[in-house]
This record gives structure tokens, sequence and C-alpha cells, in this order.
């Protein structure tokens, strides 16, 4: 989480991308905007800065072949940090990547501002930062002014809500060997065309700190109960729910991971456990996310993911039962009378 009352907005220049795909303009102007208003500036880093004072993930610029300098914000970012390249020769430079990467017939024209952000507290310090952001949604607003006696209304179109920051990135003078520090936002659509800002772009992966570790961690673990023990075992849905309440109740009540500590305390069963490990290997290869043996665990992914380790049994379309524990207090049946199967459910009050 971030806190940005203290950081700084510096230069800022502002380039119109079009979509490439449809022969869109790129207009690239000739000099950065000097921003005097301390007002403008205050509603500038609330706009900017905003959308990223609940960000928890932070990513690092790779290229797939593994050489990162072929990442073209990544190769740009470093000559600029390096003092190789201009702030405004930088903005340039990005918008003409971006405008490349605008290929889907799709993809929203709007406004690149590339800003220069001083003092961006980060786990502990402050750094230098470029901060990428693209404005695509405009709105109508009204303004009510006084006049005479009375009151004029106007409206002012094609304008934008500094609530509603479409995309950004927040690019660290921080850990460059790995690729720097990046934190992204897209707040558009989900489809696939709305994916290039953070694949295509801006080209980054989860960086491999506790919040990716765990969060990685879950969803493999998810996986593997839901995909993979019922090749090794009969397994009935009960059960997978109670490893799934089990799982999420060691990541709450623990500080740190310890994999040997969590596979004996919620699989137990040393085939399973053996399933487990070599599904989590091929599972890291496949997603090119490596994972530690020990780490230290992300409260806030662990409460965020909580909603999607479902504890609930779907019985056709007339019952759902919610297990929170005790699996050995329900029991599967089958009555042969009715033809139908049947749960058991042991309780000592009814709240």
């Amino acid at each position: 989480m971030f806190y940005f009352s203290d950081s700084i907005l510096h230069d800022i220049s502002v380039h119109y991308v079009g979509n490439n795909a449809q022969d869109g303009p790129l207009v690239i102007s000739k000099n950065p905007i000097q921003l005097k208003d301390d007002s403008l500036k205050s509603l500038l880093n609330q706009y900017f800065l905003t959308p990223f004072s609940k960000t928890t993930e932070a990513y690092n610029f790779f290229h797939h072949n593994g050489e990162i300098d072929l990442n073209p914000l990544y190769h740009f970012t470093k000559k600029y940090f390096d003092q190789e390249l201009e702030f405004h020769e930088f903005s340039v430079q990005a918008a003409k990547h971006l405008y490349q990467c605008n290929n889907h017939p799709n993809i929203k024209e709007g406004e690149l501002y590339v800003v220069e952000i001083n003092e961006i507290p980060f786990e502990g310090n402050v750094y230098k930062g470029i901060g990428l952001f693209k404005s695509e949604s405009k709105e109508t607003f009204l303004k009510v002014y006084p006049q005479g006696d009375g009151f004029e209304i106007d409206s002012e179109e094609n304008a934008i809500n500094i609530q509603k920051l479409d995309k950004g990135a927040l690019i660290l003078q921080a850990e460059e060997e790995n690729g720097y520090v990046v934190f992204a936002v897209d707040q558009t659509n989900k489809q696939t065309e709305a994916v290039y800002w953070k694949d295509t772009f801006l080209s980054i992966k989860s960086r491999n700190d506790a919040y990716s570790q765990t969060k990685n961690f879950l969803k493999a673990y998810k996986q593997f109960v839901n995909h993979e023990l019922d090749e090794i075992f009969e397994i009935e849905k009960a059960d997978k729910v109670d490893l799934l309440n089990k799982s999420m109740d060691y990541f709450k009540n623990k500080e740190d991971f310890k994999e040997d500590e969590f596979v004996e305390e919620v699989l137990g069963n040393p085939v399973a456990i053996d399933q487990f490990k070599s599904f989590k290997d091929r599972y890291a290869e496949d997603f090119d996310n490596p994972f530690e043996t020990e780490f230290q665990i992300s409260a806030p992914i662990v409460k965020k993911m909580q909603s999607t380790y479902k504890s609930i049994l779907k019985l056709d379309k007339n019952f759902h039962i919610y297990i929170h524990g005790k699996r050995e207090y329900i029991e599967k049946g089958f009555d042969e009378d009715k033809g139908m199967n049947f749960y058991k459910i042991y309780f000592e009050n009814e709240l």
C-alpha cells in the first residue's frame, strides 16, 4: 500500500497515441509541460497516483527469451535513469513504443502522460521514478456558475474525470538487475485487446516477493486439489473442500510458509505429498514462476484469494452446503429406495 502525500511531480510530457491498426495519429509534443500551478499539481497527483494507493503486487520488466535489454521500455528506462536519455526524449520513445503496441482495432486512442516523480515510498525507502499514464475515457461535465441575480449552466465535453485513471504504470529506480520494480494498473475492460498494456507495452512479470510467492502457491495448490488428486485417489467433493479449508487456515494463521510443514499438516498422506511436489515443479516450469520452499506469507493476497477458495458443496440446483471445518461431521450415502445420493450432517446447536 502506498502513501503518496510526499511524492513530488516534476517534469511531465503529453503525447496523443492513436490506434495503429486503424491508421490513427501519433501526435508527439515538442516540449514538456511547465507545471507552475500548485493546485494543478495536486490534482494531477491525485489523478495519477491514487489508483496505486492500494496496490500490493509488484512486477519486473522481462523479455521472453531472457535478454531483458530487448524489452524496449526497459531499454529506454535504463538509459533515462543512467542519464543517457533526456526526460522528454524518453517520453517520445515511450509514446512511439505504445503506438506500435496499439495493433488491435478495439484499442482506444488517448493521451499518454509521462511524468517524473520523486520521493516514491517503497519497502521503507524512497525512490525516484517514472510514471506512464494513459487516458482513454472522456466524459461530459456540467458547470454551474453565478450570472447576475441567478445562475447559468454550461457543459464541457471530452473532459477527463480525475477519479478514473484508465491505465498506469510506476517504474521505480530500484532493482535494476532484476528489471526494476514496476507497478501497473489497468481499470478498463479485461478483454484480449485490453491486456496489451501489461503484456505487450510494459512486458512485465510478477516480482518474486512474498506477495507473488503466496499468490502462486495458493493458485497451484487449488489447481492440484481440484484437478490432480482424482488421478491417484477416489476423493469426494467434501474432502476437496476440507483440503482447501485446511490450506487457507494454514496461510491465515502463519507468518511464514515452510513447505515440509505445510504438506504434513495439510495433506498428510505421503503419496499425495509426492504427487503435489511433482505437480508443483511442473507448474513452476510451465508458468516460469519458481517456488521457494520457505517464504514470508503475504496477508493481503491471502485475504484476497480466500474468496476464490470456495467452501461450498453445490447439490443439484436445490441446496448449497457451506463447509468451514469438522469434515468428520459430514457423511455421504446413497438411498436405494429413492435412487439418490444424500449427505448426513451432525451438529450440536442450531444458530
